[in-house]
């Protein structure tokens, strides 16, 4: 099979020349939203900060921390949320905005006209500068399928770049909407294409689901200018901007949910009938066989480290080192290592020898390790060591027997000159084994 296009033939991350700020009112909570938009260094992505919530928690907008939410697009971790963010994603995709800390007084991003328009005009105004770290490429190589009901979304292999066609099939009572219940629309991914045909594609809603949203909570600050209310006779109190702007806001929504994949994705992706929870389950399934393929070495590597590059960074020799390759490196924000599990592991001697289990506190060595190689490769850390100083929030999840190729990923949640602070996972098989927070201090070697 043949390998993943590597990241370095693509382009370098990108991130905010000055910052974005703006004020508007949630198109679901009704609140009035402050956003600030700020620059970040690579490998951070695109992070929520939520400014009114003690201590500021941080949500990344990553496919692992999507959540299922009626009519938007939501992203959580642990009790901080922020939800409807999807056309504010989609610019940012576009315009190949990698990475930004985004400030938020609420759960709600502002709804602002309905679309991306307003987003993606004063992200264009405050300018992109490149950073000196390759922007991760994932090409789908064999059919990636979801489906639930009569709605599905197909990633199939693509030319090089991100396409989608979208199917808009479903009628509202009482007649048609808009130019018909049928609506096509295909598009190719550039800044260009989607400032003009796709960001000013507003969000809709059929007027007989008005009232049983509004049941719901939802819509509280949807008003006709701002949501197309479709009736039998097209929007009230407005018009339409295109003859298919539904079947471009369904393109929108996808791209924007996209987004959280964090990867340039070169697919050509067929949707019908589709809305954010199936998006959410593509995003989830891409990610899931991009994991695939890493731990089986079929991603041609461009930011890990081999064994040898390795032992360069940590201290630790056999039969304590417990992480054998490094398959990704996102800046000095994100880690994912490999552990091939054997039975000629030495623990293993007496460690439930008739029944060998991987010890839990060894998998929270690996992760240990790994947030070491990824503390340490900051030029400012050159000759310390990363002492692990507290570990919280652990949880084991399940058994990792020999056979199993244990994937710990690491990402930071603070990095200080003499304090490193991350969130680690342990996967076997896409199946979440064990997680923690491991704080260190960073002393001289």
């Amino acid at each position: 099979m043949a390998a993943n296009l590597p990241a370095a033939t693509g382009r370098m991350q990108r991130t905010l020349k000055s910052l974005v700020e703006y004020r508007g009112t949630g198109l679901h909570s009704g609140k009035e939203i402050r956003v600030v938009m700020r620059p970040a260094e690579a490998g951070t992505g695109v992070s929520f900060v939520r400014t009114d919530i003690d201590e500021q928690p941080v949500v990344r907008a990553t496919g692992a921390n999507m959540k299922s939410r009626q009519r938007r697009t939501c992203i959580q971790d642990g009790r901080a949320e922020v939800y409807t963010c999807e056309h504010l994603l989609a610019a940012m995709y576009a315009l190949g905005v990698d990475n930004a800390l985004v400030e938020i007084d609420g759960e709600e991003v502002p709804g602002l006209d309905g679309c991306s328009l307003e987003f993606t005009r004063a992200l264009r105004e405050a300018g992109t500068v490149e950073l000196r770290v390759p922007r991760a490429t994932y090409q789908v190589k064999q059919p990636i399928y979801v489906r639930e009901g009569a709605a599905s979304i197909v990633a199939l292999p693509g030319s090089g770049k991100l396409t989608v066609e979208y199917h808009l099939d479903y009628a509202p009572r009482g007649g048609s909407a808009g130019s018909g219940t049928k609506q096509f629309y295909a598009f190719e991914l550039n800044s260009e294409n989607f400032e003009r045909e796709i960001a000013p594609a507003r969000t809709f809603v059929f007027a007989h689901e008005v009232e049983a949203l509004r049941a719901a909570g939802l819509g509280k600050g949807a008003t006709p200018q701002n949501t197309l209310v479709m009736g039998s006779n097209g929007p009230a109190e407005n018009a339409l901007r295109w003859d298919d702007e539904l079947a471009r806001h369904k393109v929108l929504d996808l791209i924007g949910d996209l987004a959280n994949t964090g990867l340039d994705l070169d697919t050509h992706i067929i949707a019908t009938r589709s809305g954010h929870g199936l998006n959410m389950a593509l995003v989830q399934r891409l990610q899931e066989e991009r994991e695939r393929e890493q731990e089986q070495g079929e991603e041609q590597r461009v930011t890990g480290l081999d064994i040898r590059q390795i032992l360069k960074l940590l201290p630790h020799r056999y039969p304590f080192l417990l992480i054998d390759r490094v398959v990704e490196l996102d800046g000095f924000q994100r880690a994912v290592a490999i552990k091939n599990v054997t039975i000629n592991e030495p623990f293993f001697q007496g460690h439930w020898p008739e029944q060998p289990i991987m010890p839990g506190v060894l998998q929270l060595e690996a992760m240990a390790q790994l947030a070491g190689v990824l503390l340490l490769r900051k030029l400012e850390n050159t000759g310390k060591l990363a002492v692990l100083w507290s570990i919280d929030k652990v949880k084991l999840r399940g058994a990792v027997v020999p056979g199993d190729q244990l994937r710990i990923e690491v990402e930071t949640i603070r990095a200080k000159p003499q304090v490193g602070h991350v969130r680690a996972r342990g996967k076997v098989a896409g199946r979440l084994v064990s997680e923690a927070e491991l704080k260190f201090t960073l002393v001289d070697a």
